[in-house]
């Protein structure tokens, strides 16, 4: 399948009554040969070939901070193959090379980095990039697979190949982020042209684009609930014990994202809490970031190892700025923070307000002094036993398996309608013919 002859499927629901009655057998397809429970309890044809393999193309490398890619592909793991391919890093090799590793989290995970030499142009790298990736499934015998894509930038060196479907998980609008390549725009609009499925990872990127394709999902990110209330009795990891209380903190990337100024005006508007941001400093100057006794910046930890500060940590905060990076985007922190038991604050992020803010679940506010009230009101909420309820009731509705399960579902429901269209198509061909 060339991306640039394959059609969108505007019009695939027109085909429902055929597909409902295609066979005998009432079910729906579940990507591994068989047949379960059909699209809205009507009838569905199977797929003769099951789906074998995952190739997944991002922005994000596997191994920097464990996020959405990595629990959503970990999941499709378990059904089957999963490459996931990073951008490429550059130096002074000898050589181009894919480099391929297995990922800590599952054996089935594959990582490729491709490794490209300094002073390559553009041209060289897509063509590199197009011919190595071409020679891995060659080698590895993928024939059958998804194509998911979370970067839009694989698509000069990627459009070309012939998968069974192509799923775009828009996670952020990239193009709104720092140092964005001028031609993200051009190659997410042939992107979602051309994709099957399109998950966004927030509502408020979901009324951004969805007028932009016929098959669009709000999806957001969701919680590992055992993870994050593991750490529970936990003890106080050595980088952070002699930190005093209150102690109001943050995980995540720091980056242009953080509200420096208002970071900086806390710190001295409440000189008696304690400031803890854990997490990488990338994309800014870590000169500017505010400095003061009551700030402390941990820098990254582990996955494994985050549920253990925020169980020692009194309120958790989200000190988003008001920009167009921060425009669509819906922080995962939100219901991981909550999970733990910990109150939280954050600046009037849409994705966070809605729900959260408008639930009473989370505590929101823009200007130094009105946080800072607001830090002080969620110090009390600790002992609030209603919101602790409130919270818990939000939370059994969220998880990252029911996620997964809704988009695999949506998905092979996709596939099925997709396949059963072609073989219609091919039908009608024939019979033209004769």
């Amino acid at each position: 399948m060339n991306f640039q002859n394959k059609p969108q499927m505007e019009n695939i629901n027109n085909h429902q009554g055929e597909i409902n009655h295609i066979n005998g057998n009432a079910g729906k397809y579940n990507g591994n040969g068989h047949v379960i429970n059909g699209i809205n309890g009507k009838t569905v044809l199977p797929s003769v070939v099951p789906i074998t393999d995952l190739i997944c193309f991002s922005h994000l490398r596997w191994n920097f901070v464990f996020q959405r890619p990595q629990h959503l592909l970990t999941r499709w793991a378990k059904e089957m193959r999963v490459t996931f391919i990073e951008e490429p890093i550059f130096g002074k090799f000898d050589l181009n090379e894919l480099k391929a590793a297995k990922s800590q989290e599952s054996n089935q995970v594959t990582v490729l980095t491709p490794h490209i030499a300094e002073g390559s142009s553009e041209g060289q790298i897509n063509a590199y990039l197009e011919k190595s990736i071409r020679e891995y499934i060659a080698k590895n015998k993928i024939e059958d697979y998804i194509l998911w894509y979370i970067t839009p930038m694989a698509i000069p060196f990627s459009q070309n190949l012939n998968p069974r479907m192509v799923v775009y998980d828009c996670m952020d609008e990239l193009s709104c982020f720092k140092g964005a390549n001028p031609d993200i725009s051009k190659n997410e609009a042939k992107l979602i042209l051309n994709a099957d499925v399109l998950f966004t990872g927030g509502y408020n990127l979901y009324e951004y684009k969805k007028d932009k394709h016929s098959n669009i999902h709000p999806l957001p990110s969701s919680i590992d609930q055992g993870h994050f209330e593991s750490g529970s009795g936990s003890s106080d990891p050595a980088d952070q014990a002699h930190i005093a209380h209150p102690r109001v903190g943050f995980f995540g990337v720091i980056d242009e994202r953080l509200d420096i100024e208002l970071l900086d005006g806390l710190a001295l508007e409440m000189p008696a809490t304690q400031f803890i941001l854990v997490g990488p400093v990338v994309k800014i100057d870590p000169a500017s970031l505010p400095r003061h006794e009551n700030i402390h910046y941990l820098g990254q930890k582990s996955y494994q190892q985050l549920p253990a500060y925020l169980a020692h940590w009194d309120v958790a905060f989200l000190p988003f700025a008001k920009n167009d990076s921060t425009r669509f985007i819906s922080p995962t922190k939100t219901p991981e923070y909550l999970c733990a038991g910990k109150p939280v604050v954050s600046t009037s992020i849409h994705d966070v307000v809605n729900p959260y803010g408008t639930m009473g679940l989370v505590n929101i506010a823009d200007e130094v002094q009105e946080f800072s009230a607001a830090i002080h009101k969620a110090l009390k909420q600790v002992n609030d036993k209603n919101w602790h309820m409130q919270v818990q009731t939000f939370l059994k509705m969220n998880s990252w398996d029911l996620t997964w399960l809704k988009m695999k579902k949506i998905v092979f429901e996709t596939l099925v309608k997709k396949e059963v269209k072609a073989k219609m198509a091919t039908g009608v061909s024939q019979t033209i013919k004769q």
